[in-house]
């Protein structure tokens, strides 16, 4: 990375600028998934999204909302199949086998929380690799290590595709990650590395954060501690990436949300920095509908390589 004296690489934006927002990056991809889903569908071939949900819970409902609404926009159906929290682990994972044999369904989407006694990793272990569109199996994450990027984890793959909207190259890029979570810091780490960054994954036994951060071309936070990353803990320069979603009270009771960087600091230092809210939750959104769209393409590969061409009416008189 060639850095001018002010600090910030040659090329990287001004003032405002510096905020990588994601609203114009889904809507890039959302129209993407537009053309595809509706070529598809012309072909006899509907992607169709289900939701799981279980109890009530006012943020489930929320994510709910907008992913059918982006999914309207894409043009794939979108289904919700919701249960009480008196459902047994069991009961849902009947449901589940019972979708991954449906051919109407192209992709299952499992909504957290879920309640205590329901083990998630078992239902993410429920879902057809085929049908995954969360990237949550362990197919799935297997995968990355062999380098097929096109299904992974929604907000890991949301956060890599901020990072390449800088234009910086990722080859030999030194990045580091803090968090090492199954759905977004370990993801993240394999993506990267399959496009050939150096990577360093900070966890709660590093003994010095500041230390790796401050050597970051690129600085992924996602540890759930609102403000953690502090100006004097980022490289002059570099891209920060904030997956972090808060919910902080100020002293005069008021609420709003914020990450897991201090950014109206972090901002005078960086040459990017995502927004919270409006950075990498856009954007996952948006993954989640072109994961939609790659589980459809090797469905309809499976099916055309057992039974031959066809459209999905007849793969469903099948």
């Amino acid at each position: 990375m060639t850095i001018k004296p002010s600090g910030k690489p040659l090329g990287a934006p001004p003032g405002d600028d510096r905020y990588l927002k994601g609203a114009p990056v889904a809507a890039r991809i959302l129209a993407e998934v537009r053309a595809e889903a509706e070529a598809a569908s012309a072909q006899g071939w509907m992607p169709r999204l289900v939701s799981i949900s279980v109890g009530d819970t006012d943020a489930v409902q929320v994510y709910v909302r907008n992913q059918r609404r982006k999914a309207e926009q894409a043009t794939i159906e979108f289904e919700e199949r919701h249960f009480p929290d008196s459902v047994t682990a069991g009961e849902l994972e009947a449901a589940i086998r019972g979708m991954n044999v449906d051919p109407r369904v192209t992709g299952i989407i499992i909504q957290r929380p879920v309640p205590d006694h329901i083990p998630i990793r078992m239902l993410q272990g429920a879902v057809h690799p085929l049908k995954d569109v969360e990237g949550m199996h362990p197919a799935s994450i297997g995968n990355i290590v062999y380098n097929q990027l096109d299904l992974a984890p929604c907000t890991a793959a949301a956060s890599v595709e901020l990072l390449k909207e800088t234009g910086l190259e990722l080859k030999g890029l030194e990045v580091v990650v803090v968090g090492h979570s199954e759905i977004v810091g370990k993801p993240i780490a394999f993506l990267l590395m399959s496009e050939g960054a150096t990577v360093t994954v900070c966890h709660h036994m590093t003994r010095s954060v500041a230390a790796h951060a401050r050597r970051a071309d690129a600085l992924f936070v996602a540890v759930g501690k609102p403000r953690l990353i502090k100006s004097d803990m980022v490289k002059p320069g570099a891209a920060v990436i904030d997956i972090g979603i808060n919910a902080e009270t100020a002293p005069d009771g008021t609420s709003r949300l914020v990450g897991d960087v201090d950014t109206e600091n972090v901002r005078e230092v960086a040459a990017w920095i995502t927004p919270v809210p409006g950075g990498v939750g856009p954007v996952t959104v948006a993954i989640l509908l072109r994961n939609t769209m790659v589980a459809l393409r090797r469905q309809r590969e499976f099916y055309e390589a057992t039974y031959g061409a066809g459209t999905e009416a007849e793969r469903l008189a099948s």
